[in-house]
């Protein structure tokens, strides 16, 4: 982390300890607190939350031991158990975003009270718990959260958090190659001595960029013992210099090298398999190893046959280098689209994290984040597919997220399963 984001998350932790806005959750069975600092409810011999009035008592916890969560309870008057058949239990939850959901507790034949409908992730919600016993109607409200906390839209924004809303989207297939960037054919020349003798002068130095008929040295004709100019004989950039002053050249000897680069080869080394999938006409994102700098551009061709030393196939693209920020003989990697699939639901890499043992992205609904575990799918280099547990529309993290998911795990959000 830099300097600036250090100087960021302080800022962001010491706000929400001054105003007290941290989610938390508590541990199994999930009916927590509001938030970390609140005193921990009061627990059954289930392990449940107990939820007393007039008397009576429902023990509620979501059990899960290598099932599928689910709301169970268990009843009991004056302290003393009652049998499941003694009463009924609704269970309503108000998610983030305003998202409901019922779970009806009935008395099964295995003398469990019990939920049907399972309790998906995250367990974070506001709870209603409305309990028939004996002819009594009892109601109980508290809220359970876990995997959220509280962020200052001020703070967001001075942290580089940035949401997007999730929808529909297209992965890639993609091939990833590596190779090298080589001066176009046809477009390096040397500029040579016409007749032998010493050299007078030289008037470029490699790296310089020279147009052509640009006088380049003087030589002394051992012929004529006159001297005479040798000449660029294209417009370019000098690669290489191949003289000093006062050495004797001969005839037809390269004084220097010239390449036009305002274009580049990308000669990309594919293996195997690998060269079949690979067309003319398909996008291909060229990034420098050395800096992660990238640029677009459409392979041209797969050439025949195979390199001798690396037993590769060469699939060559060009690069435009107009602006010189490439030069030859650089690495490269190249990502190759060989296919484009429409997708329903996805979301740029930059918002996934994990959390606990998932993949997670974290949603905003106001100043509030939350942790939203998904199950993805196909993913390119820059999206993944979502299958689950998000909505088209939700406002993901897609800035920051590391941010979110350190302010929420500083928060306590510990999840006993």
């Amino acid at each position: 982390m830099n300097a600036c984001s250090i100087l960021v998350s302080s800022a962001l932790t010491a706000l929400l300890l001054l105003t007290g806005c941290g989610g938390g959750e508590t541990p199994h069975p999930h009916e927590g607190e509001a938030a970390h600092t609140q005193e921990e409810p009061a627990r059954g011999a289930h392990g449940g939350r107990l939820l007393q009035q007039d008397g009576y008592t429902v023990e509620l916890g979501i059990v899960e031991d290598g099932v599928p969560p689910t709301y169970e309870a268990w009843l009991y008057r004056d302290g003393k158990p009652l049998p499941a058949s003694a009463g009924e239990v609704d269970v309503a939850l108000l998610r983030l975003g305003n998202v409901r959901e019922t779970h009806v507790l009935r008395a099964r034949r295995d003398g469990r009270l019990a939920a049907a409908g399972v309790v998906g992730e995250p367990h974070s919600f506001d709870v209603t718990v409305t309990a028939r016993l004996q002819g009594r109607t009892l109601r109980w409200q508290f809220p359970s959260y876990e995997g959220r906390t509280t962020i200052a839209a001020a703070v967001a924004r001075e942290s580089g958090i940035r949401v997007e809303p999730a929808g529909p989207g297209v992965i890639a297939d993609e091939h990833e190659v590596q190779g090298l960037l080589t001066p176009v054919e046809g477009r390096v020349a040397s500029a040579m001595a016409r007749f032998p003798g010493p050299v007078r002068a030289l008037r470029a130095k490699v790296g310089d960029r020279v147009r052509a008929g640009q006088p380049l040295a003087s030589i002394e004709s051992n012929l004529s013992l006159t001297q005479y100019s040798v000449t660029a004989p294209i417009s370019g950039v000098v690669l290489a210099r191949n003289a000093t002053v006062g050495a004797v050249v001969a005839e037809g000897a390269p004084l220097f090298e010239i390449a036009d680069l305002s274009k580049l080869w990308v000669d990309l080394h594919v293996f195997g398999a690998d060269a079949t999938h690979l067309q003319p006409g398909a996008p291909v994102t060229v990034t420098r190893m050395s800096d992660g700098v990238q640029a677009q551009t459409t392979l041209e061709r797969v050439l025949p046959g195979t390199a001798t030393a690396s037993q590769s196939t060469v699939a060559r693209a060009t690069l435009d280098n107009a602006d010189g920020r490439w030069r030859p003989g650089s690495a490269v990697t190249a990502r190759v689209t060989v296919a484009r699939q429409s997708v329903a639901l996805a979301v740029p890499l930059t918002a996934l994290q994990t959390f606990r043992d998932w993949d997670v992205v974290f949603v905003r609904v106001g100043d509030t984040y939350e942790v939203r575990p998904i199950e993805t799918g196909r993913r390119d280099g820059t999206h993944v597919e979502v299958r689950s547990g998000l909505r088209a529309g939700d406002a993901v993290v897609v800035g920051q997220s590391y941010l979110v998911k350190a302010d929420i795990e500083k928060a306590g959000a510990s999840h006993d399963h």
